[in-house]
C-alpha cells in the first residue's frame, strides 16, 4: 500500500476528514512499519474490523527505546533523540522526511503565535543545546532562522544579555516569544526579574534533575512575577512526536487539527475512557507518517468537552521526560 497524501494531513479541517485520514494513515503503517504490523498481530486485531479512529490500536511509547520503528523501504534522513541520565535507555525516532516536521511545527506555531517573521525568537534552553539529536532544537532553530528581528537567538548561561535583550524589546514593543526549561526560566527569574506583560513566556520542560520538582500552580506562580506575565504558556511534545499541542494558560492544551489526544483506562490499556475522567494519554499524530502515528504514552491526564487536555502527572514507574509532566 502506498503512503496517503502528506497534504491531506494538513488540510484536515473536521472531525470527519480526521477520521478518513487517520485511518489511511493507519493502514498504511499497519501493513509497512514491520514493528507495529507485529504488534497488531500479537494483539489479534484485524485490520478490516477498524472502522473509526477510536478502533485504532496503539503502539508503547517504550518501543521507541528498542525498536527501529520506520516504514519499511525508507530510510532515516534525521534522527532525533530523547534526553536521559546516564545510564537510561533513550527513544529515538527516525524520520524519513524532516519536511513534514517542518510543516507540522510551523503550520502549528503560526495558528497559535502568528507570522514568526514578525515575531521576537528567544531560547534559554541549556539542557536541549548540551546534548544532540533534540527535536525542540531543531524546531527553534528554524524559528529563529525565519524571525525577521535581530535580536533572535540563543542565550544559554548568559542571563544579562537576555535580560537586557528582553528590556530592548519591550520598550520597543516587539512581540516577543521566549522558549525556555523551567528550571533555567526560574533561575533567571530569580536573579533578573523584569516586567514584561506583553511577553509569551513558553516553559518546555521541567527541572531536568537540576531543581525540585514543583506543582504547576506553584511553579507558573513564580514564572508569572519574575517575568510580569499574566499567563505562562507551554508546549507539549515529545522525541516520538512530529506535532505539538500548546497551552496558552493554566496548562490546558489545545492540539492543532493533525493530532489528537484520547485517553485510555489505566488499569485496562486497549479501553478508552470517557472524557473528564482521568486516565492515560494516548496520542494520534498524523505527522508521524512514516514511524507510527498512534502512541500510548505514559503520561496521565483528562479530556475536556471542548477536545482540550491537561497533563496530570505521569506513571510512577516511568522515566522523567523532557516534556511538561508536572503533577499536580
Amino acid at each position: 500500500m502506498m503512503a496517503p497524501e502528506v497534504n491531506a494531513i494538513f488540510e484536515i479541517q473536521n472531525e470527519q476528514s480526521f477520521n478518513e485520514v487517520a485511518l489511511s494513515v493507519f493502514r498504511f503503517q499497519a501493513e509497512n512499519t514491520a514493528i507495529y504490523r507485529q504488534y497488531i498481530q500479537l494483539l489479534g486485531k484485524n485490520i478490516q474490523d477498524v472502522r473509526g479512529y477510536a478502533d485504532i490500536p496503539f503502539l508503547p511509547i517504550e518501543f521507541f527505546k528498542t525498536q527501529t520503528i520506520l516504514a519499511d523501504n525508507y530510510a532515516s534522513k534525521i534522527t532525533f533523540q530523547s534526553s536521559g541520565t546516564t545510564g537510561m535507555t533513550t527513544s529515538k525516532h527516525l524520520v524519513a522526511d524532516p519536511a513534514i516536521y517542518e510543516t507540522s511545527y510551523n503550520k502549528a506555531f503560526q495558528s497559535f503565535y502568528g507570522n514568526v517573521k514578525d515575531i521576537a525568537v528567544l531560547a534559554l534552553l541549556p539542557s536541549y543545546q548540551e546534548r544532540s539529536g533534540s527535536s525542540l532544537i531543531y524546531m527553534v532553530d528554524d524559528l529563529i532562522a525565519q524571525s525577521d528581528v535581530t535580536e533572535s537567538g540563543y542565550f544559554l548561561y548568559d542571563h544579562q544579555a537576555l535580560f537586557n535583550t528582553l528590556s530592548s524589546l519591550r520598550d520597543r514593543n516587539i512581540k516577543t516569544i521566549l522558549f525556555g526549561v523551567t528550571y533555567a526560566l526560574l533561575d533567571f527569574a530569580e536573579h533578573f526579574a523584569i516586567s514584561f506583560p506583553d511577553l509569551i513566556v513558553m516553559e518546555t520542560g521541567g527541572m531536568k534533575g537540576r531543581r525540585k520538582e514543583m506543582i504547576r500552580p506553584e511553579l507558573h506562580a513564580l514564572l508569572r512575577a519574575g517575568f510580569g506575565v499574566e499567563h505562562v504558556h507551554s508546549e507539549y511534545g515529545m522525541t516520538e512526536l512530529l506535532s505539538q499541542a500548546y497551552s496558552q494558560r493554566d496548562g490546558i492544551f489545545t492540539t492543532p487539527p493533525w493530532m489528537k489526544v484520547l485517553i485510555r483506562d489505566t488499569n485496562d490499556p486497549l479501553t478508552l475512557i470517557e472524557q473528564h475522567r482521568t486516565g492515560a494519554i494516548n496520542i494520534i499524530d498524523l505527522a508521524n507518517m512514516y514511524s507510527c502515528s498512534f502512541i500510548a504514552t505514559q503520561d496521565l491526564g483528562k479530556i475536556h468537552a471542548d477536545g482540550q487536555f491537561e497533563i496530570l502527572g505521569r506513571f510512577d514507574h516511568s522515566d522523567i521526560r523532557g516534556c511538561n509532566l508536572l503533577v499536580q
